[in-house]
């Protein structure tokens, strides 16, 4: 089988309002939430209809340097990379639920692409590669 990338931390300032940010927001699937301890959960999403590639693992900060770097965990640089194979219905769709555009969907070689924040900040590719 080899070796694949499975899941990316990402971390958050709450789990229930992150949930409901990319469950409702950008679509996610949530596959698990997993009560670890009284402070620590188990919540893992994907984007809705992927059976395949990284999922996110939602990770609540718990330390004074984890907070800090909440929207931040690449000083920032883009960080996540999410393919869409119609990048005008999710860009229209997200953009009617406030999500904030950094930039405009653009031509590139490889298809097309827009910069987006998600609600705390981080940065993301949304790309629909050509045909």
């Amino acid at each position: 089988m080899g070796q694949f990338l499975g899941q990316i931390s990402l971390l958050v300032k709450d789990y229930d309002e992150a949930i409901e940010y990319y469950s409702y927001v950008l679509e996610f699937d949530l596959i698990e939430d997993t009560r670890l301890s009284e402070t620590k959960r188990w919540v893992v999403m994907q984007p809705k209809g992927s059976s395949h590639g990284c999922r996110l693992l939602l990770a609540k900060a718990s330390s004074s340097e984890q907070i800090k770097c909440i929207g931040n965990q690449t000083g920032g640089r883009v960080f996540l990379f999410l393919y869409t194979d119609d990048i005008m219905r999710d860009f229209d769709a997200y953009r009617n639920k406030g999500v904030e555009f950094i930039r405009p969907v653009q031509e590139e070689s490889y298809g097309k692409v827009t910069v987006f924040k998600d609600l705390y900040g981080n940065l993301w590719d949304l790309i629909e590669e050509n045909k």
